[in-house]
């Protein structure tokens, strides 16, 4: 007889049935409903949840969540994190929905990620500086809905003596659950970048307390956008009764974010339209928009309207343009105004789409104008436009020196990315699309990050900075310590806001024959007037 008698043998008789009893209830409830002690969680990959149909985590090591349009980007930024591996790095998250069954959305989500590889380089390659940048990718699911899994996540990764995590950007959507997770991160002490995001309810007002501590911003608000528009038409006030908002109803940060900024446009003259809105199903759904689209289209051609603010998004912008041409004013040309969110809209046209916006008599019905955060040809084109002033004024060619920053800084930095675009060639899975300006902006993200970390000291042992560090470094980042981005001079406030930062005011043009173009039409400025010389932030007392 062994000295060890397990427990329940020691029982008495009724004891050991009652036992007994108890171990076939928990079998038997594993079985209906379900034992989460005896089932393994569902995982597409080590680490990586699987919730429905979705894949929702955070990884590094090269995953691409089942998308095999990011599969190239996300195994070259497992490769260089493998590079830097050995060396001082901190790590910094790339939060933004990672699946969908729509293939513009996927396009878009390669765009972004092209982008943030292409800056963490970028930011990995200053000689001499530390700490490198560890780049992961977190998946918080479609519409951000399973963010608080992955918001948890990230707090326990900033807290990790071997993670390190210093900041979050990515944030590709203006959505309330994009806010919730911005919030909270910003309430652990994590600093967030966001890069994409346009939405006014996620930024901080400078000169008040600041409702997300540790934010910063490289893209204009929706405000800022709406005033650089205004400004951008020579600071002329339209007349109200050229023109009518057609708002989205549903629910949506940005969309309510962006007729806010329409309606607070000043304008003169007789009043024009009431306020024409329709209610989207979703983002990207069209589900019940075409007779709202039909209705709107036959009022505005009844009124002297020619100029439509649009605040919705992009599915909902390309559906209302096609139905606004069907209209049977033939005589009438509209412009469609709208905003960040329309960046990706000339991916989503087809030829039919573009012969439906120019007619049969090939003259265009409809123009689509928005204000983009950024695109490539807006400083060749406004250093063009200015190098040709000064030769008029001083009879001969500008020095370097004497170009204006705010031009030949973002200039030198898309040469820049231009070259690193060249030098990766096949890790990138395509050749980027800069014209879109995601690209461009995720770029600019990664290396403002990557900026605010070189700016903070680290000793001798190689400590990295703390949390604390790299959101104190927020606000140093202008003056001397701006950053030249692609997409113009970064110079933040102390809330943490991107000073003056221009728009590119872009327009979908038709033409006469086969596909339209995205034509770069000039910069727009909320001030009215460029950023000032080494972009010093005037006082506002």
């Amino acid at each position: 007889m062994p000295n060890w008698i397990p427990a329940w043998h020691r029982l008495p008789r009724w004891g050991k049935i009652l036992y007994a009893l108890a171990g076939v209830a928990v079998l038997l409830a594993a079985v209906l409903y379900g034992v989460p002690a005896l089932q393994k969680p569902d995982t597409c990959h080590d680490g990586i949840e699987k919730i429905g149909d979705e894949c929702v985590g955070v990884d590094g090591a090269g995953y691409d969540f089942g998308t095999s349009e990011i599969s190239a980007v996300a195994g070259a930024i497992a490769e260089e994190n493998e590079r830097i591996a050995d060396q001082p790095h901190v790590t910094v998250a790339m939060m933004l929905p990672l699946q969908s069954d729509a293939d513009g959305l996927r396009q878009q989500m390669r765009s972004d990620l092209q982008g943030a590889y292409l800056g963490q380089v970028r930011a990995n390659s200053v000689e001499g500086r530390d700490p490198k940048i560890r780049l992961v990718l977190a998946n918080p699911g479609r519409n951000f809905a399973h963010q608080d899994k992955i918001v948890s996540t990230l707090i326990d990764m900033a807290r990790s003596g071997e993670d390190r995590l210093r900041a979050v950007t990515g944030f590709n959507l203006t959505l309330d659950a994009t806010r919730d997770a911005v919030q909270r991160l910003t309430e652990n002490k994590i600093p967030v970048l966001a890069s994409r995001i346009s939405g006014d309810g996620i930024a901080n007002v400078d000169g008040k307390d600041k409702r997300f501590p540790g934010l910063a911003r490289i893209i204009p608000t929706n405000g800022d956008a709406a005033r650089a528009l205004a400004n951008f038409n020579g600071g002329r006030v339209r007349e109200d009764a050229r023109t009518v908002l057609v708002y989205d109803e549903r629910a949506d940060a940005y969309v309510e974010s962006l007729a806010r900024a329409f309606r607070g446009i000043e304008e003169t003259g007789p009043a024009g339209p009431a306020d024409l809105e329709f209610t989207s199903q979703g983002i990207d759904k069209l589900t019940g928009t075409g007779d709202d689209f039909l209705a709107i289209g036959n009022n505005i051609c009844g009124s002297d309207a020619d100029t439509v603010y649009f605040a919705g998004r992009t599915a909902h912008l390309k559906a209302f343009a096609l139905a606004l041409a069907d209209q049977t004013c033939h005589d009438r040309h509209f412009t469609l105004v709208s905003g960040s969110d329309a960046a990706s809209l000339a991916q989503t046209m087809s030829e039919q789409d573009w012969a439906r916006l120019r007619g049969e008599d090939g003259e265009a019905k409809v123009t689509v104008r928005y204000a983009a955060p950024a695109h490539p040809a807006a400083w060749e084109t406004e250093l063009a436009a200015w190098t040709q002033r000064w030769k008029a004024a001083h009879h001969r060619e500008p020095a370097p020196a004497e170009l204006p920053q705010y031009l030949a800084e973002p200039r030198a930095a898309l040469d820049t990315l231009e070259e690193l675009i060249e030098s990766t060639g096949a890790k990138l899975g395509s050749v980027p699309q800069l014209d879109n300006s995601r690209t461009m902006l995720v770029y600019d993200g990664l290396v403002t990050i990557g900026t605010a970390l070189h700016t903070v000291r680290i000793d001798d042992a190689g400590q990295v900075p703390s949390l604390e560090d790299v959101r104190n470094a927020w606000s140093k980042l202008q003056s001397v310590h701006r950053v030249a981005g692609t997409s113009g001079l970064i110079c933040l406030t102390t809330g943490g806001n991107p000073y003056d930062k221009p728009i590119a005011v872009v327009e979908l043009n038709p033409g006469r024959s086969g596909r339209g173009t995205l034509e770069f039409v000039g910069l727009g400025w909320p001030t009215g007037k460029a950023q000032p010389k080494n972009c010093v932030i005037p006082s506002t007392r």
